[in-house]
């Protein structure tokens, strides 16, 4: 039997391909928000001002590092339904008894991790599949949560704190700086990297991962681990922006950044995610709330946005496995 050697040119194309499409869907996506920017300008102006832009970008920030997360795991073939509640733990815990905000964030990066940790442990070791694994991780947060705060709100939160999460550097805002950072940094790792590429072939095909030695399932229990630790960064930003430390902060990021990660071109399926188009998708989202506000509408009406974006996602997903 003879063994046929694989050219390495020949997956150029196909890798020239991935890229092409990839950009094709930002440009859509980008189209699409200029769309509604230019036209709940023309309803409102009060939408494009220098004011109401900094405040989305910053409450966008939250999110953009939840739904990187969220794709990296969704590269894996998993999916992370406890992303929320990691965010509202970290909250919780890391300020409960902390006035330091080096502390606070170390603390919070360790508990994420180590949430993180536990769900690829159940998925990649124990063989759970990520939904009930995540499920019941964000139920048993819950109720962490709940035993150690008896259901009201609290935590301390310094004034640099609040600084990171709603300060600004020379008129730009120190989250949207951190979120350049971190997505700058989770594209390079994807995109340049060994470990982004396992990543990426792992989704493809867990098999022909595992054949090239690949640690298939370390590299689950990573995925996880980098998803509860930007949950964490998320949730801290979130409670620095809203000025009180809650027991429910983050919630509905789980499904936010499911809908975000499909629409911005990651595939349910796995292998395939775009830092940018992931972003993108997360600014759009935050934008289209921030509209309702804008132009006075009802605030239920946050909620038909969602899930006709969910279920937009499942369409643009339905649409992208047909071809």
């Amino acid at each position: 039997m003879t063994a046929t050697a694989t050219n390495p040119a020949s997956t150029k194309p196909n890798r020239n391909t991935v890229r092409a499409t990839q950009r094709r869907e930002l440009l859509i996506l980008l189209g699409f928000l200029a769309v509604i920017w230019a036209v709940t300008t023309a309803l409102s102006p009060r939408f494009l001002t220098p004011a109401n832009l900094k405040d989305i970008l910053i409450q966008a920030a939250p999110l953009g590092f939840v739904v990187i997360g969220q794709m990296i795991v969704i590269i894996v073939r998993g999916l992370d339904l406890s992303v929320a509640s990691i965010m509202a733990t970290v909250a919780v815990l890391s300020t409960s008894q902390i006035d330091s905000t080096p502390v606070i964030f170390i603390v919070g990066l360790l508990l994420g991790a180590f949430i993180g940790a536990i769900n690829g442990y159940l998925v990649a070791y124990r063989k759970v599949t990520p939904f009930l694994a995540t499920l019941a991780t964000m139920i048993v947060l819950q109720g962490v949560r709940f035993a150690y705060t008896k259901g009201a709100p609290g935590g301390t939160l310094p004034d640099t704190f609040r600084w990171l999460a709603t300060g600004d550097i020379f008129g730009v805002p120190v989250a949207l700086i951190a979120l350049a950072i971190v997505g700058f940094g989770m594209h390079w790792l994807l995109e340049r990297t060994v470990f982004g590429r396992r990543l990426k072939l792992y989704g493809d095909s867990p098999d022909a991962a595992y054949m090239t030695g690949a640690p298939t399932r370390l590299l689950v229990v990573m995925a996880f681990v980098i998803s509860g630790v930007l949950a964490a960064i998320a949730g801290l930003f979130l409670v620095g922006y809203v000025g009180i430390v809650d027991n429910w902060t983050g919630r509905g990021y789980e499904l936010d950044s499911i809908a975000a990660a499909v629409i911005g071109g990651a595939a349910l399926s796995g292998g395939k995610g775009s830092v940018p188009g992931v972003l993108l998708a997360a600014l759009i989202l935050v934008s289209l709330f921030n509209i309702v506000v804008i132009l006075g509408l009802s605030i239920e009406l946050q909620l038909v946005i969602k899930g006709t974006l969910i279920i937009l996602a499942a369409a643009v997903y339905m649409k992208r496995s047909q071809s």
